[in-house]
């Protein structure tokens, strides 16, 4: 597989606005988990929020794609000149030949499940709910490709919590397939109820922020993000990284629960590794999919062991942002790549005592040091598995 080169990426989660309020927490420890004030829902536990969305409304001229969602995906695309960096991309390509590429879990759900509860005494919806522009999973796409002035290819991903983690495998396809020049790959997830009360029913969420590896962990921290990239086939000037390698793979275990020893998993980064023709070896860091589950955690932590041993340095970042699921794998890319540009290796917060059971090296304090490669893991419900490797923008697979 021949690396495709990161030219520009973008992010807003509960870490705040563009890349700089990102590692500014990252480097300082610093949380953005809070309390749950989020009027639909009332739940005791903590989520990543992104403050001021509610009073950034979108401009008259796309207020038909009007939700949650939407707005944070404008605004993710405002930060840090990724508009512009978008611009002299087309100028590169040509607008037909940008694919978009964006995952998410539930899209604008919030926007139906707010319309539901505004239904008139014969159970009609509002005349000015939207659904097709709003809710419906290609909305985000669409918006998206006209924001952006794109006319390439263009879908949307929803495969839970790996879902914008499989567009940058998606992107490569494309590429390689001659469809496209170069693609903007993405994902955003927003708060919801259905996400909110759901893993609440299934007792999977914590009354306190999320604690990876913890002996005591006991639930996820539900969060929201929005991130995107640029990815190329060839360098430009000032290009931030590159994608060495993507694996995916399938449990067809469970509805929900990952098989217990991480086959899914191990498949996938193995399969990531040989695309990339690198050796466990080669990989500095690894940001795992951990989301505080018991069961995830347990199953994650055995197929690093298989795969990598017990001596390559890992963590989950989701005690920082949350577990922001159909936004979690572009996220953590963009942490990925953070820490390759910046040398860090970010502590997993909140971790108080480790599983005594666990193999893999948890880190439970912050390494500042040369980091080459790293390793992204996103596993979604189901068993839907994407492994990504990232390296700097000078890096070289191995023969």
């Amino acid at each position: 597989m021949k690396p495709l080169h990161i030219s520009a990426y973008t992010t807003v989660s509960a870490l705040g606005r563009g890349n700089a309020a990102m590692l500014e927490a990252l480097r300082a420890g610093k949380s953005g988990l809070q309390p749950l004030h989020f009027p639909p829902a009332e739940l005791k536990t903590y989520v990543g929020f992104v403050e001021g969305l509610e009073h950034e409304p979108l401009p008259e001229e796309l207020a038909a794609f009007e939700c949650r969602n939407n707005r944070l995906a404008r605004l993710a695309l405002r930060q840090d000149d990724f508009e512009q960096q978008v611009a002299a991309l087309r100028e590169r390509h040509g607008a037909s030949r940008v694919a978009v590429l964006i995952g998410t879990s539930t899209s604008g759900i919030l926007n139906t499940e707010l319309a539901f509860r505004r239904r008139n005494e014969a159970g009609e919806l509002p005349v000015e709910f939207d659904f097709v522009h709003s809710h419906q999973l290609s909305s985000l796409v669409d918006f998206v490709r006209r924001l952006l002035q794109l006319q390439g290819p263009g879908f949307t991903v929803s495969t839970a919590c790996s879902s914008s983690a499989k567009v940058f495998a998606d992107a490569w396809r494309l590429m390689a397939a001659g469809l496209c020049d170069a693609a903007v790959v993405g994902g955003v997830d927003s708060l919801c109820l259905t996400t909110l009360y759901g893993f609440n029913s299934l007792e999977l969420v914590s009354a306190e922020p999320c604690r990876p590896a913890d002996s005591q962990r006991n639930g996820i921290s539900i969060g929201e993000a929005a991130g995107f990239a640029i990815l190329e086939r060839e360098p430009v000037e000032g290009s931030r990284g590159q994608l060495l390698g993507f694996g995916e793979s399938s449990d067809a275990y469970h509805m929900s629960t990952p098989h217990p020893d991480g086959l899914g998993a191990v498949e996938a980064m193995q399969a990531a590794l040989a695309r990339a023709g690198l050796a466990s070896s080669d990989i500095d860091y690894i940001n795992l999919h951990g989301t505080a589950t018991p069961s995830n955690d347990r199953s994650e932590d055995r197929a690093i062991t298989t795969v990598f041993g017990t001596n390559t340095p890992c963590s989950s970042t989701k005690g920082w942002t949350g577990h922001t699921l159909g936004a979690a794998g572009i996220t953590e890319a963009i942490i990925a790549m953070q820490c390759i540009e910046h040398g860090l290796m970010p502590a997993s917060l909140n971790t108080r005592q480790l599983d005594p059971d666990f193999g893999s090296t948890i880190l439970l304090e912050q390494r500042e040091t040369t980091v080459n490669r790293v390793l992204s893991n996103s596993f979604g419900f189901g068993g839907s598995n994407c492994s990504l490797i990232f390296g700097g923008r000078n890096d070289h697979p191995l023969p």
